[in-house]
Order: structure tokens, then C-alpha cells, then sequence
């Protein structure tokens, strides 16, 4: 039998579902929840769909949270309820500390003799000089500058080897080119260092030119990455099945340094046995063929100038290649790895057998450089304790895959929040700074506060309004132009500490 349509029962329902959706959007969400949960009004999101219907601005503060740092996250939760009451913590507050090898309820621990990070909390250090930054050493003894004095001073001798590891805050070369043509003009050095195999947008770096073909490229997170493979970069390239496959670079004059270099190198695993076709300055194929092998493998090309590299793999060769170096025997070598949209928290699965076999191949480092938090953050988030906790582990397993190298933590860049026409600086911004900072307190390395050196709070509406601008609209990311100011404070600030 049909029911009577009854109008005031439906009006009655409707009335009790808005009440209770208002009721929600007075809780305090944001506030309950440390951010992770964005508080909401009815009547700002009437009015929001109001401004879009209008074409006018809205908020735009939002950049995509890393989802491998969200799994992550909840695996964490999962092992902290799992763990006993006293069990090994981390907090991002000044009086406590922040890895998970320190116990919470001491001041002094047995630390592991390959970890050389602190067993007493360092105080922070103000960054703030007249002129600059400074870089705030929180090694043990204070041995993380004087490190890398020495190994710098070794530039005449042998190639110094820094690497720039983050975001797409520094994608295509951005800060980092600049940063290496600066270094290159203190201490020599030529080329671009780290160049992967195949690139979608290969015109988006101005530091090299890049073609290639035949190639898939595989990426952690991503369907078909093998950890096996996996070193700082995040990615490599395998090459088409039934395909060959071709990638070739050569230098700019617009760079600095960027336009020859000396050796020519690439890193590839061939477990099967294959060709691999190498050759310089268009001059004749070098040809190797080799036999099956699970090992690392490397071969370079060594030329007083070289212009051009080009690499070239018959079809039926199972070669799975990590990229090229471009660079000299002396002087530094600054290698840029940028994965968008990543967080830093894979890092902690990066292989250490494949980073040693790079190192004993003479593509180790002697300064790491970590710059993530962008893909971490979100809007009105105060509490960033699980991220700290997820990064001092990517610290302490990166300082296990290259255990010489000073390690150093890049602080987040400005971000920008926008509604209309009016842009202020993201007030979680200082938050991750906050928690960045500590996380290089307790795990005894190297930090730079990158918003400080822009200038500080306000800084990215400055900086995208200047003229030229030195950062896009989306008040994140910087240009070329603003990469290149911001090398020039990183610069100086490595100056400073190497010649105080």
C-alpha cells in the first residue's frame, strides 16, 4: 500500500539534517584534531560557491598531502598503540627528544656506533646574522661544518660531491644550478652532475638539454618500482621490451660551467647480460657487452672537453640504468634529485647495497642536502609530530646508506595563503619550520632555515610580487630568477661557515 505523502515530516528531517550539519561547523575541528581536520562553516561555504559563481578568488592554499607520507602515518599510529607505554618516542617539543632511538625518559643514551647522532638535545641555535643566515650545525662536537671545510678543501684533488634531494620546489634545476654554477666558481668543477635517463619535459631544465626515447620510467609509489633499485633519486629507467632505446645530453652556455665537462658515467644493472653503446662529442661508439650480472655496474668517458654524451641500447638488452654524471675530476659536483609531489618518507626504503655500490664506483657523497615539507603540509595544521617522527628515520637510514656524508635539512620555503585579492603567509608555515629544525636538533645534523633567508613571514607575497618576480602565483614554488636570489643566501650562508 502507498503512504500518503506527508510534506511537514519531510520539512521536519530537512530542519533536524541542517541543525545538525551547523552544530558540526561550530566544533573546533582544526583545533581538536591539530590541523589534520579543516574546520568548516555552512554559511562561509554558501558564500564560497557564491564567489566561484562570481569568477572571484577564493582560497588557494592547498598543495597535495604526499599519500605515501599518509600511509605511512597511519602505520606509525598502528605501531605506537601496538607499543608499551614506555616504549622508544618522539615529540616535537624543545625539552624532549625527536628520534626514535632516543627512549623519552632520559637525557643519555647508548648511542649505535654507526649513528653519530647526539645523546643530549642541542639547543637551538638563532640563524639569524647581520647579512645572512647562518647554517646551524647540531652535529656532535659540533663537527658537521669543519667536515665539510675538509672536504672541500680536497676540490684541487679529487671531484667534492654534493646532492640536492626534494620536491618540486627544486624541480628543473631550480636553486640548484645556480647553487652549483656558484660553487663550481669558488672550488672549479664542470657539468651538471646527476642527469636521469629519460625526462617527459626535458626543456623545463635550463641546465642541460636532454632528448631520449625508449625507455620506461619507474618511480617509488608508482606500478612496477622495485626497491631493489632504489637510491636517492627515487627513480630509474628500464628499457622497452622489444624496444632500443637512445638517451643523449649536451651542454648549455647560459649556465655557468654547464656548457663541457670532463667524464661522462652511467650506473645500470644488466642481470641478463646486454649491450650498452656510449660515445662523446658524436665521435665513434664505444660498445660494451657484458654477461649476466646482479651487480651495479658502471662506465664512463673520459675527454678533456666533452659537449655531448650520448648513450645507446640495442633492442633484446635488459638494462635497467639509474642515469648519467656530467661532471670532472676535480672540483664539486652538485647532482639534483627532484620527485613532485613527495614528501621525504620514502627515503627510508632507499637501498643500502645499491647506495654503497655507488659510493665504492666514485658516486658517493661527501654533503646531503634534504629539502621536502611542502608535500606535508596542510592549512591551519599546528602539529606536525608524526611527519618529524617518519623524517628522523629517513635521517638516520640515509646516514646508514652513506655513512661519510654530512647530512643537512633545508627548512621549508614561504608559503602563501590566498583569499581574494588578499595573500598572507600560511600560519602552519612556521610549524613545520618549527618541527624541521627539531628534527635536525636530535638527529645530530645540519639544518638552513630556507623561509628565514627569504625573509621570513610575508616573505613569498614579496617575492611573487617583485619585479621580475622570483615566484609563481600559486605561492609556492619559485622561478628561475627566485632560485637563483635564494642560491646567492645559500652561498653565502656556506661561505660564512666554512670561513668564519
Amino acid at each position: 500500500m502507498k503512504l500518503p505523502h506527508d510534506p511537514g515530516r519531510a520539512s521536519y528531517i530537512l530542519l533536524v539534517s541542517l541543525a545538525i550539519v551547523f552544530l558540526v561547523s561550530l566544533l573546533p575541528l582544526g583545533r581538536l584534531s591539530g590541523g589534520v581536520l579543516r574546520d568548516f562553516s555552512l554559511i562561509d561555504d554558501i558564500l564560497s560557491e557564491q564567489h566561484r559563481a562570481a569568477g572571484t578568488d577564493i582560497i588557494e592554499d592547498e598543495a597535495p598531502v604526499d599519500s605515501a607520507l599518509t600511509a605511512m602515518q597511519r602505520e606509525l599510529e598502528a605501531e605506537e598503540k601496538a607499543a608499551s607505554a614506555d616504549a622508544y618516542t618522539l615529540t616535537i617539543r624543545d625539552d624532549e627528544y625527536i628520534d626514535s632511538v632516543l627512549p623519552a625518559d632520559t637525557a643519555s643514551v647508548e648511542v649505535q656506533e654507526n649513528s653519530p647522532a647526539p645523546t643530549v638535545m642541542p639547543q637551538p641555535i638563532d640563524p639569524r646574522r647581520d647579512g645572512y643566515v647562518a647554517i646551524e650545525d647540531y652535529t656532535p662536537g659540533g663537527t658537521g661544518i669543519s667536515r665539510l671545510r675538509n672536504a672541500f678543501s680536497q676540490s684541487r684533488e679529487r671531484c667534492v660531491r654534493v646532492a640536492f634531494v626534494g620536491d618540486s620546489y627544486i624541480e628543473g634545476d631550480i636553486f640548484t644550478q645556480d647553487v652549483r654554477s656558484q660553487l663550481q666558481d669558488i672550488y672549479g668543477g664542470a657539468g651538471v652532475g646527476y642527469v636521469n635517463m629519460y625526462s617527459e619535459f626535458p626543456g623545463f631544465r635550463r641546465s642541460v638539454r636532454q632528448s631520449g626515447s625508449g625507455w620506461n620510467v619507474r618511480v617509488a609509489g608508482r606500478k612496477g618500482f622495485m626497491r631493489r633499485y632504489a637510491w636517492l633519486s627515487e627513480q630509474y629507467s628500464v628499457v622497452k621490451a622489444g624496444e632500443a632505446a637512445s638517451a643523449s645530453y649536451s651542454g648549455v652556455k647560459k649556465v655557468a660551467h654547464a656548457s663541457a665537462w670532463s667524464r661522462s658515467t652511467i650506473a645500470f644493472w644488466a642481470p641478463a647480460g646486454g649491450t650498452v653503446r656510449l660515445r662523446a662529442n658524436g665521435g665513434a661508439w664505444d660498445t660494451h657487452t657484458m654477461d649476466a650480472s646482479e651487480g651495479v655496474r658502471t662506465l664512463s668517458v673520459d675527454s678533456a672537453s666533452v659537449r655531448s654524451f650520448e648513450v645507446s641500447v640495442p633492442a633484446g638488452s635488459d638494462v635497467t640504468a639509474l642515469g648519467v654524471w656530467l661532471d670532472s675530476y676535480c672540483g664539486v659536483a652538485v647532482d639534483c634529485m627532484s620527485s613532485r609531489g613527495f614528501s621525504g618518507v620514502t627515503l627510508r626504503d632507499i637501498s643500502p647495497e645499491v647506495c654503497r655500490a655507488l659510493t665504492d664506483a666514485g658516486l658517493g657523497y661527501d654533503f646531503i642536502v634534504l629539502e621536502f615539507g611542502i608535500n606535508a603540509m596542510s592549512a591551519g595544521q599546528t602539529d606536525y609530530t608524526s611527519y618529524g617522527k617518519l623524517m628522523a628515520k629517513v635521517v638516520e637510514h640515509i646516514r646508514n646508506c652513506y655513512p661519510n656524508a654530512v647530512i643537512m635539512l633545508m627548512g621549508i620555503g614561504d608559503r602563501g595563503q590566498k583569499q581574494g585579492a588578499e595573500v598572507r603567509s600560511m600560519p602552519s608555515a612556521v610549524h613545520m619550520v618549527d618541527a624541521q629544525r627539531q628534527v635536525a636538533r636530535a638527529t645530530g645534523i645540519l639544518f638552513w632555515d630556507t623561509r628565514e633567508a627569504m625573509g621570513g613571514d610575508g616573505a613569498i607575497v614579496s617575492w611573487a610580487g617583485a619585479s621580475p618576480p622570483r615566484a609563481n602565483k600559486d605561492y609556492i614554488h619559485l622561478n628561475h630568477h627566485g632560485g637563483a636570489v635564494l642560491a646567492t643566501e645559500f652561498v653565502k650562508s656556506l661561505k660564512n661557515a666554512l670561513n668564519p
